[in-house]
């Protein structure tokens, strides 16, 4: 069977695809314009169909290019790994994280995981649950990390470590060091994250069980901005034990007594079915398990 593609084609359609012209497609494959255009006409000529719709001076993809950007980068992957067998494999890691876990649990693990491969470049995509679960299913990251579930059809989703989350409030808030009735707790000043934070809808789905409804009056994109919005006294909130500890343990914030069970979540990894596990990437999740 003789091809119709090669791998610098695909190579220069995913570039094309992340940057939406050839040009800036070009520059990141040190290739000349030229050069690119041609690979990309010779790829659309040997699959009989366009990839992108041009808009402009901007290439989008259409239902072609959409369909095949995941099956292309997969094979760069295993191209990558093939060409590395036989030569100490360097490794190159492209993670995602939702906020909570980029910010207080990946980056341990990513620097034992440094310790024992030093030459391993590893890049890290921070975003809301709702984005890492696109990044990964687009291939643009090697596998996920996030707070809130996950129902992608083309994602494979593994339990990987518990959370618990911890209603709280600033320690001179007029709520604190009461025992509070769900009524009360409902009425409260609510500071959340934002739409589409795996925080968010975990928060939603085991409070709004409990309380039928919250008072929000603030959203925030941070979790750091909101620990430090409650610890000013703009309201309540509910976050993960890890994110509070340090206010909780300064005294600037406290937990607040309710009738709510202990409220229980759980961190998810996230890789597409298709994906291809490479060395690097297997190592890196073994060590990351715990």
């Amino acid at each position: 069977m003789t091809l119709k593609l090669t791998l610098r084609e695909l190579a220069v359609f995913v570039a094309v695809a992340d940057c939406a012209t050839v040009t800036r497609a070009a520059d990141t494959l040190a290739m000349t314009q030229s050069a690119a255009s041609q690979a990309l006409a010779s790829l659309e000529s040997g699959l009989a169909a366009a990839l992108f719709d041009r808009v402009g001076r901007r290439l989008l993809l259409n239902e072609h290019g959409r369909l095949l950007l995941p099956r292309a980068r997969a094979l760069l992957d295993q191209a990558q790994e093939l060409q590395g067998l036989f030569s100490g494999g360097a490794i190159d890691l492209r993670l995602g994280a939702s906020t909570t876990v980029a910010n207080y649990l990946l980056p341990e693990r990513i620097a034992a995981f440094r310790l024992a491969h030093p030459q391993a470049r590893v890049e890290l995509e921070v975003a809301n649950t709702r984005d890492i679960v696109e990044a990964v299913a687009a291939f643009r990251v090697d596998a996920g990390f996030i707070e809130g579930p996950c129902h992608h059809p083309e994602l494979v989703v593994m339990p990987w470590l518990d959370d618990e989350l911890v209603p709280f409030c600033a320690a001179g808030h007029p709520l604190a060091g009461r025992v509070l009735t769900l009524e009360e707790l409902a009425a409260a000043p609510w500071l959340l994250r934002e739409p589409g934070s795996g925080t968010r809808e975990e928060v939603e789905r085991l409070l709004l069980a409990q309380l039928g409804r919250v008072n929000l009056v603030m959203e925030l994109g941070n979790s750091e901005a909101l620990k430090r919005a409650v610890a000013a006294g703009l309201g309540v909130s509910c976050l993960s034990r890890r994110v509070i500890d340090d206010l909780l343990r300064s005294g600037s914030v406290v937990e607040l007594a309710t009738a709510l069970p202990r409220l229980m979540r759980r961190f998810h990894r996230i890789v597409h079915r298709d994906k291809t596990l490479t060395q690097g990437l297997s190592q890196f999740l073994d060590m990351a398990a715990y």
